[in-house]
């Protein structure tokens, strides 16, 4: 690993905190991410090999641990101590990051399967009607193959993310640009103002279609308010 060849502590600290990937993988991580595919998730453009090298330099740096739960073949990453108390440290970036930066996203900025992982994780389905209620989000202007999503709520609290028709009947579809839909989860449009310009449609029982940007939830920095 580089180093900066310097004691102080913020040079130590940066020598393991910000190497490229690093910052997001601990994002994941303290999202509740465990699984290695499911942190994939969360950092779709990092290559596997890349993820296996970030966790090992996190597990030496004793801020990840390892194991295999019994009946599993698959290990399980978990924060340490040290980890945990990186939680208001990546969640100052954000804020930073929501505050301070343009917000002005480039297509290759875009992504709608890391906008779905989001979306799946903050979606409140305590408030989401009971039983088991199926929503298909639908992005047009993507390529075919990542033009539909399906949410899976089921009235327990769980949240199930299909990248492909699970054959559930479905109670509500959600259509909008890919950009439009990435605005309202970070914080820049309003879902009603959006709804009411039609550059989001939504499909479904009138009852669902009110309810639904209730449970829908936003980015953890959306409410940030930027600077005048």
């Amino acid at each position: 690993m580089d180093t900066y060849g310097q004691f102080c502590p913020v040079a130590l600290a940066a020598e393991v905190l910000t190497r490229r990937w690093t910052p997001l993988v601990i994002r994941e991580l303290l999202c509740g991410s465990t699984r290695f595919n499911d942190l994939r998730r969360g950092v779709p453009r990092m290559s596997p090999s890349l993820l296996s090298t970030r966790l090992d330099e996190l597990e030496v740096a004793g801020i990840v641990t390892r194991r295999v739960p019994e009946g599993s073949d698959h290990p399980e990453y978990r924060l340490t101590r040290a980890g945990e108390e990186l939680r208001p440290i990546v969640e100052a970036m954000g804020v930073w990051g929501r505050r301070w930066t343009s917000g002005d996203l480039t297509d290759d900025e875009l992504d709608p399967d890391l906008l779905m992982w989001d979306v799946r994780r903050r979606l409140d389905a305590s408030k989401a009607p009971r039983g088991r209620t199926v929503v298909r989000f639908h992005f047009p202007d993507q390529p075919e193959a990542r033009q539909s999503y399906w949410l899976v709520v089921e009235g327990h609290g769980e949240v199930d993310l299909c990248w492909h028709d699970p054959g559930h009947p479905v109670d509500l579809v959600v259509e909008a640009e890919l950009a439009t839909m990435t605005g309202i989860w970070v914080g820049d449009y309003r879902f009603d103002e959006v709804l009411e310009r039609r550059e989001v449609k939504l499909r479904g029982p009138s009852e669902l279609r009110r309810s639904f940007p209730r449970w829908l939830g936003l980015s953890l920095f959306a409410a940030v308010a930027r600077p005048a």
